[in-house]
């Protein structure tokens, strides 16, 4: 016999809306959220002078305050990291004259410091709000926002690119509009990796909240409160203490951050797969669960998707462009342009340049810049060899990539330059070279790159073609040759674009590195950088930044664009 719940045999449907357990959780958890951004998001509108005159204490008391307001950055950034991705990678993925300014463009950001990006913009963005420590905060946003958006778009672009040529086909057998295309297709793709590169811009960002929370205004350096400037001020006074105090509060953060927001997105990133996967070996997520099965969050909702829903279908169709626009005579014009602009900007660089550094040191930087390309080439060739397995055998296993998933994320947001200290004592106390043993420090918070997007690239790998492999035993390294490496060529080319461009980038602290007295300096292109700006020179400012934009481009385009091109055309 049929059993009615007792909330339905009288009242219909109503019994629907009664709140159960769920709603408790759900509620909780939507609750906490906006509990702490009102709070955080009221401390922003303060006067700049209250700022100016409360100092980071190292009181451990301190650190929850510390954890939100720097939380409430991060997530800030995260969401405009994404945004922009999904404008800027479809822009260039769907549009071959701007995929030639776009991607290139894209290189030459990720190489620049993110530091070089505060200098530019720390006064506009104060300006916009004087008097307000609004502005200082989206300085702060800003420059972590420059250290996640990079990542993200590249795994969107990539996907993009690498949508199988049957799905692009089904999209235009059944007509769809660029926008249905876009949020009923493209997305969908493309969210299994974008959700682990959301991991690791999340964790990545802990590098440089350090640096971004201490905002240089002329001779005057405000301190945001939070974490990093808790790192910052425990690492001048040489507080070991503090600097436990503040990893543990940055593990509570990490492991809230797991299960309220990446594990419930990793679990539903699954319905994106195409194949099902085996039972027992989804990933699950209690927050997830909470959401699906709360009767109360899903009515307060609703009205939200059904507006969705209401201006998707009512959207006009774009019209493709017209003919002339597509000829080859519009390509040559677009691409004279191009060379116009790129010839313009590099004279004024180079006569800007040129009056103040003599010619022959510019080979001198050439020089340098090798020196720098070849530790972050073997770095990257060991990382490879290490993450690159690993990754596969995370992935491949939906269960162990759960349990691994929090310890990923914490050993890629321990601020690297936490180790400076340590590495620097050892290299002294043992009289080593600082050009080999400073050289690890560039990759030890970028490495991460690859091992995220290889997770992605492995649980996403199509399991007909697993349970192929298996059924004609092929095994051993043909395995890793003819389907696996394959499979995740891709991905894999996409983390080790940003994990070369990051270990450029951390070339300007790693290859100087300092504890109290004692500074320890590598030969390189970052050193020469590193110099340059504490001595206020802008030439050879402006000198290193572009010879170092120059290596990024060409090493891209020489070996990783190819390989990325050519692992597309398996998919």
């Amino acid at each position: 016999m049929t059993q009615h719940h007792p909330a339905l045999t009288a009242g219909g449907h109503r019994g629907r809306f009664l709140p159960n357990i769920w709603d408790v959780l759900a509620f909780a958890i939507l609750f906490g959220l906006l509990a702490g951004v009102m709070h955080g998001g009221g401390e922003t509108m303060a006067p700049l002078t209250d700022v100016v005159q409360t100092p980071i204490s190292l009181d451990p008391r301190a650190l929850p305050e510390y954890a939100l307001r720097t939380l409430l950055r991060m997530l800030t950034a995260l969401l405009a990291s994404l945004l922009f991705s999904l404008a800027y990678a479809t822009l260039a993925a769907r549009s071959r004259r701007a995929e030639m300014v776009l991607i290139p463009l894209l290189d030459i950001l990720q190489s620049v410091p993110v530091l070089g990006f505060l200098s530019f913009t720390v006064a506009g963005f104060m300006g916009l709000f004087p008097g307000r420590v609004l502005g200082v905060e989206l300085a702060a946003v800003f420059a972590i926002f420059t250290s996640q958006a990079w990542n993200m778009t590249f795994s969107f672009y990539q996907s993009l690119k690498s949508l199988p040529s049957e799905l692009d086909e089904a999209a235009r057998s059944f007509r769809l509009t660029p926008w249905r295309r876009f949020w009923g297709l493209d997305v969908p793709f493309a969210v299994p990796g974008l959700v682990w590169n959301a991991m690791m811009s999340m964790s990545g960002g802990w590098f440089f909240v350090v640096a971004a929370e201490a905002i240089s205004v002329g001779n005057t350096t405000i301190s945001l409160p939070g974490i990093g400037s808790y790192v910052a001020l425990a690492i001048e006074k040489r507080d070991l203490g503090a600097v436990g105090y503040a990893l543990a509060a940055m593990l509570v953060v990490i492991l809230a951050c797991d299960q309220v927001m990446f594990r419930p997105l990793v679990a539903w990133a699954e319905r994106f797969h195409a194949e099902a996967a085996p039972d027992g070996s989804l990933p699950r997520s209690w927050a997830l669960r909470a959401i699906r099965r709360s009767r109360l969050f899903a009515l307060a909702f609703s009205p939200i998707g059904r507006l969705g829903r209401l201006r998707l279908g009512r959207l006009p169709r774009f019209q493709r462009l017209s003919g002339a626009w597509q000829s080859r005579w519009a390509d040559r014009a677009w691409l004279a342009l191009l060379v116009f602009a790129g010839t313009y900007a590099a004279l004024e660089a180079g006569s800007f340049v040129i009056a103040a550094v003599p010619p022959s040191e510019g080979l001198t930087v050439i020089g340098l810049g090798l020196l720098t390309m070849l530790r972050v080439v073997v770095l990257l060739a060991l990382a490879s060899l290490l993450w690159v397995p690993l990754g596969v055998m995370i992935g491949l296993r939906p269960r162990l990539a759960m349990r691994l998933q929090p310890l990923a994320q914490f050993l890629a947001a321990v601020p690297a330059n936490i180790v400076f200290p340590f590495a620097v004592v050892l290299i002294a106390r043992f009289d080593l070279n600082p050009d080999i043993w400073l050289s690890p420090l560039m990759i030890l918070g970028t490495q991460w790159y690859i091992l995220f997007n290889v997770i992605a690239g492995a649980a996403a790998f199509p399991r007909d073609l697993r349970d192929a492999a298996a059924n004609f035993r092929v095994g051993g390294w043909r395995w890793w040759r003819k389907v696996m490496l394959p499979g995740i060529m891709p991905y894999y080319v996409t983390g080790a674009i940003t994990a070369g461009g990051g270990s450029w980038n951390a070339a300007i602290v790693a290859e100087v590195a300092s504890w109290g007295s004692t500074t320890l300096t590598a030969h390189g292109l970052g050193a020469y950088i590193a110099q340059a700006t504490v001595a206020g020179d802008k030439a050879r400012i402006m000198l290193g930044v572009a010879v170092m934009s120059l290596f990024v481009i060409l090493f891209n385009r020489v070996l990783w664009r190819p390989l990325f091109d050519r692992a597309n055309r398996f998919n």
